[in-house]
Parts: C-alpha cells; structure tokens; sequence
C-alpha cells in the first residue's frame, strides 16, 4: 500500500531556545541546531519540527510573532535559516516550522498601525468592537486568565486576545489579511521546508459576538481555502494543533479528500489527568486503562479516514516520564521505554520532543520566582487571590507547567550540560551528569538505542504504518495490549503500566512469536506475568 512520506516518518520537536546555543549567550539558536544535525540523523528521524524562531518580543516565547518573514536575532539570521534548510536536507531530514496565523504579536506592524485610527488600512486586520455598557463586548475570557478585550482609549474600542493582551487575534473574515498570511506562507514554502504546525488553529474559524473560539462555523472553509493557496501545492506535511477535536473532528481536518491537513494534534488522551470540567491546574490520577481506551477509539475511528499523531510530550507539556512514568533512578529508564513502546507501534505519525529519547525529566522550583512561565505565572497570580495555598499552587506547576519541557538539552557532562558556556535562560536539571546524550551513545541499553529501534522497526514493517488495529483484553486494567495486523503479520504490543508486577492473560500464547523489542534485559521467562513497567512487542507471520 502506497503512503505518503509523512506517514512513515518519525518527526522530532525541537524548541530552539533550549537545545544548543552556539555563541554562548544562554539562549538555542539555528547554528546550533546545525551542529547537532549529525546526532539527529544517527537517531533516525525524518524531519525536524522547530518552535517559532521568527522575530518576536517573546511575551509568549516566540508564539507572539512581530514579524513572519524575519529571524529572532536570538536565534541568527535568514542566511543560518537556509543553511538549516540546506545542511538538513543533506541528511535527508526535512524542517516544519511552526505557524502561528490566530494571532500576532502587538509589535506587528500590522497592529501599529491598526492602533493609529479605525481608517487605517491594518485596522481591520484585527478583532475590534465597542464597549458594551461601559465595559467589554461580552464574558470571552483568555486562554491564559482574564478577559479576552482590552480596551484602547483613543479608538474607544476593544481589540480581542484569547491568549495574551500581547497577542491580538486576526481578523480571518478580511480578505487582504488572508491574502498577506498565504503569501507569507508561500515565501516560506518556496524556500524547501517540509511543513508546517499550525498552531491552536482551530481557533481562526472564531465568531467571538456568539463566544464561539475553538471549531467555528467557517474553519474548514478557511482550511480548504488555505491549503489551496498555499501547502496543498507543495509535498509537505501539516498538523493542526486543535485542543477541541473529536474523532469526527479530527476526520474533517485530515480525511484526503478534504484537501485541508494532513492530521491534527488532538489532546484528548493529555486531559485524562485533570479533573473533569475544571482546568489542567487541578489534578487527579491516571487511569491507565481509561488512556488505552482513549488512544484505541482514536485508532479505531479515524482508520481509513484521517491520520492520527502520536505523542506524549511537547512544548507545552509536562515531561512524559515524570507525569504518566517514574522519574526515580530505578524505575526512569525502564518505564520511559514502555511509553515508547507502547505509543510508537499504533498507527499514525509519531513525534519525540528533544529530550525525551534521553529520558529527561520534570524540573521541580521552590517557589514562583523560579518560573519563567507566562502561563504558569497568570494561573499562580490569580488562584492566589482566590485564596488558594501557595503550596497547592506550585504543586500543580510542577505537574503541568509548561517549563518543564523547556529546560535546556543535556548533552554531557560539561558546564551547563553541554547546552552553553554561559547561564542559560533556564537552568539545567541536576540530574544532567547522569542523563545525557553522551552517556545514552555510550550505553547500548540506553532508552536513546530503544527510540532508535523503534524508528527503524516503523521503516521495516508496512503492518505498522497500515495494518488494522484491535484491542487485546489482559483481564488486567494495568496491563494495556493490542495488536497491529495485515494479511501478511500481526504484532501484539504488551506493557505494565505500573511499578509492581503484574499479571495477565492473553488470548493466545505468544511464546512462539518472535519478539521485536523487549525493555528487560532477560526473555521473559513467564509470558503472563510483568515486571514493573515491562514492555515488548512480538510478531508473527499469518
């Protein structure tokens, strides 16, 4: 069965700000995204996707862009930009920038000149309405606390932010806007990218007088019309970053005959962890069987009729291991590779944030001075008026908080883990002398060689890329098993989700199979029972 490129690839998320900084002022940059070009390429993957690297103020580190076609001096220059390109492709690794087309920053020049009068050209650019009774058009509050309108005097209107005031959202109903973002997209396809993460785009189809953000009315024409302006020109890949998606959502977005994206990331699986109806701050456990259920239905729904993504970790994510794994020194290595495991042989495209192929985890702070977070931040500042204790408070940033992912690669053992000469813009974890890329090259056993085997097992067999998918019960809501299936071989995929042992039943014996990847160092000598976090998949011909 033929496939597209992207759905037997692998892609690795890199956040440049954290992963190498190459002229020693404490912040990643593209050269030194350059230099590891190598190191990527012995892992595996296909392409790379990058954070925002435009210019940009970073209110929101980067998602706050002040100009599209322009690089962070931060991160270099457009000639280190091409040279990314360039020296990527040469290992035939594609780069994904990340778009953000919701919003831009208020340091757009757009939004100055949209600030200078109702007649200004730009003004329409963006979301604006009249007070209402002295106060703001209506209740929409801000992804990030508070009101999504702030008011400007000297227009006497509200502009609209569903994220930061620094992030005023676009006016997606004005044609010269839409016509500005697909050149913009143009001149950075034609420079060879890959693709392109939209992000929270389902947020453009807005309609915010009806309080609709998330799915609205015109979205999928606005999809169709971008992809036929733009990428659907180009062999590359989209994924759509859409928090509101349902599988029959999800289908709208990535179904090929659609002609809008080539798969969405969804988070229904990322909200099993929070209280239900409340926000991600309020936690509450894991429970393991309630994921299974929730990545089979995506795998069973969205079969023949979209494209799923795969993935535990990114930007904006707690690290994996220290949320749904065991950070501790016995258990980290061993439950991080049963995550892999268990998410890299579904269907689908399987991303890997920097760090978590060397098994990186969450960086705990004392107290919010510590937390660089705007997000975080604003959650701490307003629960803390609302009376709750400071101690449950930084509980939940160290759980949820988007720094956790952002703290610098661990490279090695040198002076800042090998990230910087200098201090980094966020310290490095103190676990970096034991857990970094050095010692994982060094150690065949390593989670990094279990990451590298999975990616090169998805290349060897065309059961994991299109063969069907099914449950298989264990009698045991810890134990989590399924099979991939064609008519040429099944896989059936085991693990422990948990750090005691367990066991487990299965439908048939699996003895007989030969075992694909195993993350114990023994066989297993009782093939119904598993060590704490014990993982393998096996296969047979039919």
């Amino acid at each position: 069965m033929s496939s597209k490129w992207w759905q037997k690839a692998v892609i690795y998320q890199i956040y440049p700000r954290s992963f190498q900084d190459s002229n020693n002022d404490g912040i990643g940059d593209l050269q030194g995204i350059i230099q590891r070009l190598d190191y990527l390429a012995f892992l595996g993957v296909d392409a790379l996707w990058l954070s925002p690297v435009y210019s940009s103020p970073n209110d929101d580190n980067g998602y706050d862009i002040s100009d599209y076609q322009a690089i962070g001096p931060e991160y270099g220059t457009m000639a280190d930009m091409d040279c990314l390109i360039k020296e990527a492709e040469s290992r035939k690794i594609k780069i994904i920038m990340d778009l953000v087309v919701n919003h831009t920053s208020d340091e757009h020049i757009w939004f100055q000149e949209a600030l200078k009068s109702k007649d200004n050209p730009y003004h329409d650019f963006y979301v604006w309405r009249k007070p209402v009774a002295g106060g703001p058009p209506n209740g929409l509050k801000s992804n990030f606390g508070g009101s999504s309108w702030t008011y400007v005097p000297h227009l006497d209107e509200y502009y609209l932010h569903l994220h930061s005031k620094k992030q005023p959202d676009l006016n997606w109903e004005n044609p010269k806007m839409k016509q500005a973002i697909w050149d913009m997209m143009n001149f950075w396809l034609e420079k060879g990218i890959g693709g392109f993460r939209l992000d929270v785009i389902d947020l453009i189809g807005k309609e915010p007088d009806h309080e609709i953000t998330q799915n609205g009315p015109k979205l999928h024409d606005l999809l169709q019309e971008m992809n036929h302006k733009t990428f659907g020109n180009y062999d590359v890949v989209t994924v759509g970053e859409t928090w509101g998606a349902t599988p029959e959502i999800a289908e709208l977005y990535s179904s090929p005959d659609r002609d809008e994206l080539s798969m969405v990331f969804q988070f229904e699986h990322i909200n099993l962890d929070k209280q239900p109806g409340k926000r991600k701050w309020d936690l509450k456990e894991l429970n393991p069987y309630e994921l299974h259920e929730v990545f089979s239905k995506w795998q069973i729904k969205l079969d023949q009729k979209g494209w799923n993504s795969l993935f535990w970790n990114n930007h904006d994510l707690p690290r994996i291991i220290s949320r749904w794994g065991d950070d501790s020194d016995e258990y980290r290595e061993i439950s991080g590779k049963m995550l892999a495991i268990y998410l890299h042989f579904m269907k689908g495209t399987p991303y890997i944030y920097q760090g978590e192929e060397l098994g990186m985890i969450n960086y705990p702070v004392k107290e919010i001075q510590e937390v660089d977070d705007l997000e975080s931040i604003q959650m701490y500042n307003e629960r803390l008026k609302q009376g709750y204790p400071i101690d449950d408070l930084i509980t939940s940033i160290n759980a949820k908080g988007r720094d956790n992912a952002r703290h610098p690669m661990q490279w090695d053992t040198q002076l800042n883990a090998g990230f910087s000469a200098e201090k980094p813009w966020l310290p490095v974890h103190s676990n970096y002398r034991t857990v970094n890329a050095a010692a994982a090259l060094a150690d065949e056993n390593s989670l990094f060689y279990t990451y590298k085997q999975l990616i090169t097992l998805r290349k060897q067999f065309d059961v994991i890329t299109n063969g069907e998918y099914q449950i298989v019960e264990t009698n045991n809501p810890l134990v989590l098993a399924y099979q991939r299936f064609d008519d040429e071989e099944e896989l059936t995929v085991v693990v422990n989700f948990s750090k005691t042992v367990q066991k487990y039943k299965v439908a048939q014996t699996l003895a007989e199979h030969e075992i694909l990847i195993h993350n114990c160092p023994e066989r297993p000598e009782q093939w119904h029972q598993l060590a704490p976090y014990e993982a393998y998949a096996v296969r047979r011909s039919n």
